[in-house]
């Protein structure tokens, strides 16, 4: 599954943590994470977890070693310096940032209008805009997110900078506005291929099966115990994504492997999610 999601142009990624209780020369209580790597909207879905002491930048550099192509992330500088890879932004981490900026408003100034709507006002006519183009090819898009999105991301833009120098750089309005410029190379990368979305909510769906698990189970016991959950998760995940019930898809496995070479590529082929139908 690693080697067919490496393969790709297009990867979402994201990150959360997860407390592993027996980490050597680490305390009980230390913050370890699980990093999400994903597939985009082209190509077999395949969601790959992996489970890392920290949140260092090296770790998806060896992970996604020997991709090459766009990597959409919430702008996590950990994700920077990758070889070969072409960051892509999130409108929606920079909407959640304008919203948040509302939400901190007095009520009055909420319902009279201010920057900070004026900013979602202007992201939201970008996603409209998506959602039209949701059936397009990725030719078809890229041609008409031109025609239609690209004069309101330049507006926005001279907007944000026109903005900048009266607003107090710590506020919430002054910590959207520096996110979105300090981010706008990625997030303008949807404007060059049609493959690249507007946002890393792919990924954000993803991670969210492990985050409302945890709240279950809380921790992991060892190493070797978070390595076999994101296992674990990696073929369950990954077979609800190719729209397998992950049951039967698990039976299936544990009746068919034990009576093959795993070192036959062939062979494995056949037993990956999007290449398997069950009855």
């Amino acid at each position: 599954m690693k080697e067919r999601l490496l393969a790709q142009g297009i990867l979402h990624a994201d990150e959360t943590t997860l407390q592993v209780l027996k980490e050597p020369g680490r305390a009980a209580e230390s913050k370890s994470y699980l990093w999400l790597y994903r597939t985009g909207s082209q190509g077999p879905p395949i969601v790959l977890y992996d489970y890392q002491e920290t949140r260092e930048g090296q770790h998806p550099r060896d992970f996604l070693k020997g991709f090459k192509g766009y990597l959409q992330t919430d702008g996590y500088a950990g994700y920077h310096n990758m070889p070969d890879v072409i960051l892509c932004g999130c409108w929606a981490h920079l909407r959640r940032k304008f919203d948040e900026a509302l939400k901190g408003l007095p009520a009055r100034k909420r319902a009279t209008g201010s920057r900070a709507q004026e900013a979602i006002n202007q992201i939201r006519q970008l996603f409209d805009i998506e959602r039209q183009l949701k059936r397009c090819t990725p030719e078809e898009r890229l041609t008409l997110r031109n025609q239609r999105s690209r004069k309101i991301v330049e507006d926005f833009h001279e907007w944000l900078l026109e903005i900048r120098p009266g607003i107090l750089p710590k506020s919430l309005l002054g910590t959207a506005v520096t996110y979105g410029l300090n981010q706008w190379e990625n997030l303008v990368r949807f404007l060059e291929d049609g493959r690249v979305e507007l946002d890393n909510n792919r990924a954000e769906r993803s991670i969210k099966p492990f985050v409302i698990g945890r709240k279950n189970w809380l921790f992991a016991n060892t190493p070797k115990g978070a390595r076999a959950s994101a296992t674990i998760y990696s073929i369950i995940e990954t077979a609800r994504e190719n729209r397998l019930n992950p049951y039967a898809y698990l039976n299936h496995l544990f009746e068919i492997l034990p009576n093959l070479d795993s070192h036959d590529d062939v062979t494995l082929e056949a037993l990956l999610p999007w290449n398997v139908k069950l009855p």
